[in-house]
C-alpha cells in the first residue's frame, strides 16, 4: 500500500483534510508497517502482535477473527458467519464467503402460526432461529490459502483469552447487561455470562470461557474438521433437537464456505471492491454510488435539504430493489448486470427528476441496533482485508450449547419469513430471500476496499443491520465528495432511509433545524436516533498506514506498529 494516491487532490484529504469533526470522537493511530482497527481494544492488540511477529494481513484478521469471538461475544463469533474481501499484495482481490446456511430441514411455515402470520420468537430467540455457522471454515480457508503463519500460532491468542480470561471494563459489561434476561432462560448461556449466584458481571471482574478454549484448542489442533464433523457439531445437534431446533450434525457435515470474485463498481474514478451475493451490500452500496455519481454533490453542500433529498431519492430506489430482486445466487438470479448498469442509474435519476419518487407517506419504524462487527487490517506489503461478521442480533438467538461455549446466532430472522412482513431490522423483503434449506439468507454486510491504481487507498466496513450499507455509504461521500479526513468522515453525522419504514432516520443532532424543517415542508417524515454503526476504517498515504476506529461503539481501537 505504497505511493497509492500520489498527485491526487484527495492524498491530502484522506489524511490531514478538512471538514469539522461531528459525532463521538474516533481513534486513530498511524505507523509504517501494519494497522490493525476492530471494535474491541484487546482483539486490535492480538492482531497487530500477529504482524510484529511477521504475519501478513490476512495472518492477523484470521487472529482478530478468532479474538473477537472471546472477547466481544455480542457480536464476534464463531457461532456466526460473514465475509472477507481481500487484497492481495500481488493486485489479486478475492472474497471469501462464509454466510451461515439454514439448515436442510428450514421452510417458512417452521416461523408463521397457524394463520399463516411469522412469530418472531420462532426466527430471533430459540435454536430454531440458528443457522449452519460459517467462520472457522471462512477463517480457516483465508488462512491457509493466502496467509504465512500456522493455525496454532493464530489462534493461540484467543485460547489464552478464552482459557486465562480477561478483566471486564464498564464497555464490556454495558453489553453483557443489556442481554442478562436473555442468558437466564439458557442454563448454559447463564453459565458463561451470568455469575454463579445469577448475578451480573462487573467491571473488573475476570471472564474465563473454559468451554470456549476447549473448542478453540480443539479446531487450532485439527481445523475445521474439529467443528464441523465431530463433538462440536454433535452437540449443537443434541442441543437443537432437544429444543425444538431442526439444525443435525449433517447440516454441519455439508457446510462449506466459498471463494470468487469480489463485487467491483466505480465512482469519480476509484474502484470499489465489495461484498456481491449473498450479501446486498455491495450491490445496494454500488447501485447509490452509481445514482449519485450523475449529480455534484459537493455543489449541493453537506448535510444540505438537496443533499440529503437526491441522497434519500437514490436509497429509496435502491433498497426496493434490494428487497425485490436479491436473494442467494445459489439460488436465485440475480440482476446484476441490470442493477448496476450506468443506463439504469441514468433511467433513475431522470425519473426522480421528474418526480416519480416522491416522499411516500410515513410508516412505523424499528430502533436502530448496533448488532454484528467490522474489522479492517493492512500491511506494509500491500495486503489488505476487510471482514464483517455476525451472528445477527446481539448475542444472536441467546442459546449456547452444552460444553460449547459459543453463542448461536439467530440468522434465520435475515430471511423473507413471509413476504412483505418486517423482520428485526424493520426490512420488509421479497420471494427471492424466502427461507429453503441449504440457502444463504440475504445480509447487508458490505466489507469494503477502495482502490486506485491497482492498490488500495481504504479498507472499511460497519456494523448496523441494512444501516451498514448508508453508513459505508456516506462515509465515502463524505472522503471523496466532501474531501474531509478520515477520522472527520468517521465521525460526520449519519443519516438513514430504507424505503420501507418510509422515514428519514437521522443520528441526533446531526440536521441542524432549518434542514429538518425544509424535509418536513417538502413532504419528509423525519426522526431523530442515538448514534449508530461502527467504522473501522484504513487510510494509505504513501508509506504509512492511519487507522481510524469509530468512537460510536466504545471499546474498540486503532493500533499499528
Amino acid at each position: 500500500m505504497r505511493s497509492l494516491v500520489t498527485g491526487l487532490a484527495l492524498l491530502a484529504v484522506l489524511v490531514l483534510g478538512g471538514g469539522a469533526e461531528a459525532g463521538p470522537s474516533p481513534a486513530t493511530a498511524a505507523a509504517e508497517h501494519g494497522m490493525v482497527v476492530s471494535s474491541q481494544h484487546l482483539a486490535s492488540m492480538v492482531g497487530a502482535g500477529i504482524l510484529a511477529a511477521g504475519g501478513n494481513a490476512v495472518d492477523a484478521a484470521v487472529a482478530v477473527g478468532y479474538a473477537l469471538a472471546v472477547v466481544e461475544p455480542c457480536c464476534g463469533n464463531i457461532g456466526g458467519g460473514g465475509f472477507m474481501t481481500i487484497h492481495l499484495a500481488d493486485g489479486r482481490d478475492t472474497f471469501i464467503n462464509f454466510r451461515e446456511t439454514a439448515p436442510a430441514a428450514a421452510r417458512p411455515g417452521l416461523f408463521l402460526d397457524p394463520a399463516g402470520n411469522p412469530v418472531a420468537e420462532r426466527s430471533r430467540r430459540v435454536y430454531l432461529a440458528a443457522g449452519v455457522p460459517g467462520t472457522v471454515m471462512g477463517l480457516d480457508r483465508a488462512a491457509r490459502e493466502y496467509g504465512t503463519l500456522p493455525r496454532a500460532a493464530l489462534m493461540a491468542p484467543a485460547i489464552a483469552l478464552a482459557r486465562d480470561g480477561f478483566v471486564l471494563t464498564r464497555d464490556d459489561t454495558d453489553l453483557l447487561d443489556a442481554k442478562a434476561a436473555l442468558f437466564a432462560h439458557d442454563p448454559a448461556a447463564a453459565k458463561i455470562f451470568l455469575r454463579a449466584d445469577g448475578s451480573r458481571w462487573a467491571p473488573g471482574d475476570r471472564l474465563v470461557q473454559s468451554d470456549l478454549a476447549h473448542t478453540l484448542a480443539a479446531i487450532a489442533r485439527n481445523g475445521p474438521d474439529a467443528f464441523y464433523n465431530g463433538a462440536v457439531a454433535r452437540s449443537v445437534a443434541a442441543a437443537s433437537r432437544a429444543h425444538g431446533g431442526v439444525m443435525t450434525a449433517h447440516d454441519f457435515a455439508a457446510y462449506t464456505a466459498t471463494e470468487g470474485p469480489p463485487l467491483t463498481c466505480f465512482y469519480r474514478g476509484f474502484v470499489v471492491v465489495t461484498a456481491p451475493p449473498p450479501s446486498s451490500g455491495g450491490t445496494t452500496l454500488c447501485e447509490i454510488l452509481n445514482f449519485l455519481e450523475g449529480y455534484d454533490l459537493a455543489r449541493l453542500g453537506f448535510l444540505t435539504p438537496p443533499m440529503i433529498e437526491h441522497v434519500v431519492a437514490a436509497m429509496a430506489r435502491a433498497y426496493a430493489d434490494r428487497n425485490a430482486f436479491l436473494g442467494d445466487p445459489a439460488f436465485v438470479a440475480n440482476p446484476l448486470d441490470r442493477l448496476l448498469s450506468k443506463g439504469y442509474a441514468a433511467g433513475v435519476r431522470a425519473a426522480i427528476a421528474a418526480g416519480a419518487f416522491a416522499p411516500p407517506p410515513p410508516a412505523g419504524g424499528p430502533h436502530e441496533r448496533a448488532e454484528t462487527t467490522h474489522y479492517s487490517v493492512a500491511d506494509a506489503a500491500g495486503n489488505a482485508v476487510a471482514v464483517t461478521y455476525t451472528i445477527n442480533g446481539y448475542f444472536g438467538a441467546g442459546v449456547v450449547a452444552p460444553g460449547t461455549g459459543f453463542l448461536l446466532n439467530n440468522e434465520m430472522d435475515d430471511f423473507t419469513v413471509k413476504p412483505g412482513a418486517p423482520n428485526l431490522f424493520g426490512l420488509e423483503q421479497g420471494a427471492a430471500n424466502l427461507v429453503a434449506g441449504g440457502k444463504r439468507p440475504l445480509s447487508s454486510m458490505a466489507p469494503s476496499l477502495i482502490e486506485k491504481d491497482g492498490q488500495v487507498i481504504l479498507a472499511l466496513g460497519s456494523p448496523g443491520g441494512p444501516r451498514i450499507i448508508t453508513t459505508v455509504l456516506e462515509t465515502l461521500l463524505d472522503i471523496i465528495d466532501y474531501r474531509m479526513s478520515a477520522a472527520a468522515a468517521v465521525a460526520a453525522p449519519r443519516f438513514h432511509y430504507q424505503d420501507r419504514p418510509q422515514i428519514v432516520f437521522y443520528e441526533r443532532g446531526g440536521f441542524s433545524a432549518d434542514t429538518i424543517a425544509s424535509l418536513t415542508e417538502h413532504g419528509y417524515t423525519v426522526a431523530a436516533q442515538h448514534p449508530w454503526g461502527a467504522v473501522e476504517l484504513i487510510a494509505a498515504d504513501h508509506n504509512r498506514l492511519y487507522g481510524v476506529g469509530d468512537g460510536r461503539r466504545r471499546g474498540g481501537a486503532a493500533i499499528g506498529y
